[in-house]
């Protein structure tokens, strides 16, 4: 790990452990919101992590960024970071200006697209978004419409709600009607900017990254738990049955974990899609696993809501099934591969990094 990157995490673990409070994180989840948490944020200037230097920013690189949305899923951040970063990396991909306050993106499927409009020399915008992040509280929306079956990058300043909704966690996820909304000059750009593909694949490594942070936790919280209780006369740790369902679950968040940090660390030079869709499936796959062999471990107090448990494993239960389940990151690999042909799947599986320049 950089020692740019520890600069970058060190002081959001502070913070995270100062504001992540379990009392905050149950006060937020009944609707509220975290003014305080995102005050903190702004002020510590980690809602600008993905900002450019030019742009305002610290200048982080993108491995950096999606770094510190790991550290937040460990914590369980009731806010809306990771939807911030990523409607700035939509903006700046764009070439327009940054935004100001908590903002969101918008993800449509394929079939469901937004589209935009000029009519009187003005830009309009229609259709409907689903379950957009934290769309309830944010200043404006971020998504990638079609004009003219061109992409065109688009910023809502205060999007109208038509339906609240949460996730498992309690997390807003919203439904915007954009209802042939006036968007102005400034906040439109036409080719440039993101590709709907690109913008669900990065929103995918966002909630890959959240996961893999909330795994360690729900490891950690396994693995202390199992040496503190006693039954029989000795910690249920010793118990060979526990210690065998212990290595599983430490082995699925090691693999999450390794998929993940091989995604993060090819931002430096190149996102790679085929990068992403493995960190995803595997971070998926890995949250019902882990979730259930730590309720298990954990016994009946892990089903109550005393117990803190629920805070990360509600978390990844809601997060595996957006920007695409590992159902559809697996068919997108079968796909991807068979389009290369065999000859070539070794090549992606274990690419060949490139020789050293003489």
């Amino acid at each position: 790990m950089t020692t740019e990157r520890e600069l970058l995490l060190d002081p959001a673990r502070r913070l995270f452990g100062d504001y992540c409070t379990r009392q905050a994180i149950e006060t937020a989840e009944r609707g509220g919101w975290p003014e305080a948490v995102w005050t903190a944020l702004e002020d510590s200037g980690l809602t600008l992590a993905a900002t450019a230097e030019a742009r305002g920013g610290p200048g982080c690189d993108l491995a950096d960024a999606f770094s510190l949305l790991k550290v937040a899923g460990a914590y369980s951040l009731h806010a809306p970071l990771a939807e911030t970063l990523l409607a700035e990396m939509l903006l700046s991909a764009a070439g327009l200006p940054p935004v100001e306050g908590p903002a969101t993106i918008a993800s449509t499927p394929a079939g469901a697209q937004v589209q935009l409009h000029r009519v009187n020399r003005q830009w309009r915008l229609s259709g409907v978004a689903h379950r957009v992040p934290w769309a309830r509280h944010a200043s404006s929306v971020v998504l990638t419409a079609m004009h003219e079956q061109k992409p065109a990058t688009v910023v809502v300043r205060k999007p109208a709600v038509r339906h609240q909704a949460e996730n498992f966690a309690n997390e807003p996820r919203d439904t915007v009607d954009f209802g042939d909304a006036i968007v102005d000059e400034g906040d439109v750009a036409i080719e440039r900017g993101m590709s709907p593909g690109e913008v669900h694949a990065f929103g995918a490594l966002a909630r890959a990254c959240a996961i893999s942070g909330a795994l360690e936790t729900i490891l950690d919280s396994s693995v202390t738990y199992a040496q503190e209780r006693i039954q029989f006369g000795k910690p249920i740790a010793k118990f060979q049955a526990i210690q065998q369902q212990a290595a599983v679950l430490a082995g699925e968040v090691a693999a999450a974990s390794a998929a993940v940090q091989a995604a993060v660390e090819g931002l430096t030079e190149q996102a790679s899609p085929f990068a992403i869709a493995v960190a995803k499936v595997r971070a998926s796959e890995a949250a019902g696993i882990v979730s259930a062999i730590a309720h298990e471990i954990h016994g009946a107090m892990g089903f109550t809501k005393e117990h803190a448990l629920h805070l990360s494993t509600r978390r990844v239960w809601s997060w595996r099934e957006e920007f695409g389940d590992e159902r559809e990151w697996a068919e997108w690999i079968g796909r991807h591969v068979a389009t290369l042909g065999g000859e070539a799947l070794w090549s992606v599986i274990a690419p060949i990094p490139a020789p050293f320049s003489k």
